[in-house]
C-alpha cells in the first residue's frame, strides 16, 4: 500500500483480480510461445469468461504450461529465451495461499484486465518481435 495524504490507499497492483490477470497473461504467453512462436492478445469476450472463473481457467491453462514451455524451448532463439522468464514468473504469479473458486464482481473484473494488460506490455517490451 502506498500512503497518501496521511492515510493509506490500496494499490490496485496489490490486489488479488490483479495478480489473476498477471497470471493469465504469463500462461497465455508461454502457450503463444510454444504453438506460433508469437502472442496475440485475447479478444474482450475471452477476458470476461476468464474474469467470471480465473482460478479454475489458471489452472487448466497451468496444467499444460510445462509441456508448453518444453515446445517453446525447442523453438530456440529469442522464444527458448523468453520462455524461461515467462515460466519462472507464472510459478511467482500463482499465490502462496488456497484461493477462492469464485468469479469476479464487475469491478474486479477491470483489475484483472489491468493486471493482464500490464503483464503483456511488459512481455511485448522484452520481445517486441514475438508480439502480434
Amino acid at each position: 500500500m502506498r500512503r497518501e495524504e496521511g492515510s493509506y490507499v490500496a494499490r490496485v497492483e496489490d490486489g488479488r483480480p490483479y495478480g489473476w490477470g498477471q497470471l493469465y497473461a504469463a500462461l497465455l504467453t508461454i502457450r503463444g510461445l510454444a504453438e506460433a512462436g508469437r502472442v496475440e492478445p485475447v479478444s474482450d469476450q475471452q477476458l470476461e469468461r476468464t474474469a467470471g472463473n480465473p482460478r479454475n481457467i489458471c489452472w487448466q491453462l497451468l496444467g499444460e504450461a510445462g509441456q508448453q514451455a518444453f515446445l517453446a524451448r525447442e523453438r530456440g532463439g529469442a522464444v527458448a529465451d523468453a520462455a524461461v522468464v515467462v515460466m519462472a514468473d507464472a510459478v511467482g504469479l500463482i499465490p502462496a495461499r488456497r484461493v477462492s473458486r469464485d468469479g469476479l464482481t464487475k469491478n474486479e473484473a477491470k483489475e484483472f484486465r489491468q493486471g493482464y494488460e500490464a503483464r503483456l506490455a511488459e512481455y511485448r517490451k522484452a520481445w517486441e518481435g514475438l508480439f502480434g
